[in-house]
């Protein structure tokens, strides 16, 4: 126990960090030697950590980054994006369709992907209506965050809930489709409120000169209705993972183009994070730590699932600051199936640890995503992010916890 305890504390401490001094690990790195060390000190043999690997969790992942960068390359989040801005007509109103677009698009794909596409028009639209960049870019990272929560596909924390879970697809989002939707409504709400002294009220009339995107429309048709199938899929409650590596692969082969291209915009690294992770924490849990854990904070949650639901919420938000939300969500796996409702604690994990995202700057990799992109002009403070960031959080968490509880109290979470 005492060297899993080492190693996961350890890794965890440079997954947190983001790196290590004088050595050049970054979060993908730390948790592969966390992986190489748990099998190196003997708490895992090879074969063990091979079977931890979640392929389920990999498998969904993988496909659906495909079924994104087909869709990139298309033009397709571009055009998106540029409907959105040459359809409003005040800075007001571009804000809340940057909202609701980001959180939209990111209920279906991988949010971290959105933010990506999003971020460039964004920042053209603001340069050349001469608004202040902040409000819109993190309109872009918040709305996605919110909106990555109605579905298992919108987040890979989701995406780990859902295979570890097992919840269904249809049920998942019917629990929490309407808190995601009243998250977003908060976060445009707020966001207009915070910066109304800055939005001017003139129209946005330079918007009607951002040129036309370029779609490639046969590798469009083609990459929706693979990712429509997908949906389909998921709807009709086919395994995740084989689904969406099914519509990867219809991609693949009637493309068009060599499939190298959108190979290379899989976010290799991450999948390497997420593999290195599963052994991390089985080792943990093989050791006994993690029911060390567990009997840490038991007595603190309480008997009653309703209670249960809001603290282990609020410990999810504080948890998924310390070490980031997938971490967190995987080590959270080994101690939900002993609570008094599994199913309702990890539909309030998926919630709680993807809301807490928007916390603080480094609390989702769709806000680094976003201002990394806007260089100087995404330039914002720590502590004024969190100020805006904890004002969200707050204000959704509590909204979309209540919208859950009450579903919970009609039956329409189990």
């Amino acid at each position: 126990m005492t060297a899993s305890l080492l190693v996961f504390g350890a890794t965890y401490v440079a997954i947190a960090a983001g790196g290590v001094p004088y050595l050049s690990l970054d979060r993908p790195a730390a948790a592969l030697l966390g992986a190489v060390l748990m099998v190196a000190v003997g708490v895992l043999t090879p074969s063990q950590a091979g079977a931890a690997v979640n392929g389920d969790t990999i498998g969904l992942l993988l496909g659906m980054m495909v079924l994104a960068a087909y869709l990139t390359e298309a033009g397709f989040f571009r055009w998106a994006s540029w409907k959105v801005v040459t359809s409003v007509r005040t800075p007001r109103a571009l804000l809340w369709g940057l909202v609701l677009t980001a959180g939209g698009l990111s209920a279906f794909l991988v949010n971290d992907t959105v933010c990506l596409m999003m971020t460039p028009l964004v920042l053209r639209i603001v340069d050349d209506a001469e608004l202040p960049p902040i409000p819109f870019l993190l309109a872009v990272a918040f709305g996605s965050n919110a909106g990555s929560v109605a579905t298992l596909t919108g987040n890979p924390q989701n995406m780990i809930v859902g295979t570890l879970s097992g919840i269904p697809y249809t049920r998942f989002a019917a629990a929490l489709g309407l808190p995601a939707a009243a998250s977003l409504i908060t976060v445009a709400f707020l966001l207009e409120r915070m910066f109304r002294a800055v939005l001017p009220r003139r129209a946005l009339a330079e918007a009607g000169r951002l040129p036309r995107p370029v779609l490639d429309r046969a590798l469009l048709v083609k990459a929706l209705s693979a990712t429509a199938l997908v949906l389909a899929g998921f709807l009709a409650g086919l395994p995740l993972a084989w689904t969406a590596l099914a519509g990867a692969a219809l991609c693949t082969a009637v493309g068009g183009r060599a499939p190298r291209e959108a190979l290379m915009r899989v976010d290799w690294p991450l999948l390497l994070f997420f593999a290195g992770l599963f052994v991390v924490v089985a080792g943990v849990g093989r050791a006994g730590a993690a029911d060390r854990m567990h009997d840490g904070i038991a007595p603190l949650l309480g008997a009653g699932a309703s209670r249960q639901t809001v603290l282990f919420s609020m410990f999810s938000v504080v948890g998924s600051q310390l070490v980031s939300n997938v971490p967190f969500v995987l080590l959270a796996g080994n101690w939900i199936p002993r609570m008094s409702e599994p199913s309702l604690l990890w539909l309030a994990t998926a919630l709680a640890s993807t809301l807490a995202g928007n916390l603080t700057v480094v609390g989702s990799v769709a806000n680094l995503i976003v201002l990394e992109l806007a260089g100087e002009r995404g330039r914002i403070g720590f502590w004024r992010f969190m100020r805006y960031g904890s004002a969200v959080t707050g204000a959704t968490l509590v909204i979309s916890l209540a919208i859950l509880l009450v579903e919970r109290a009609l039956g329409w979470t189990g």
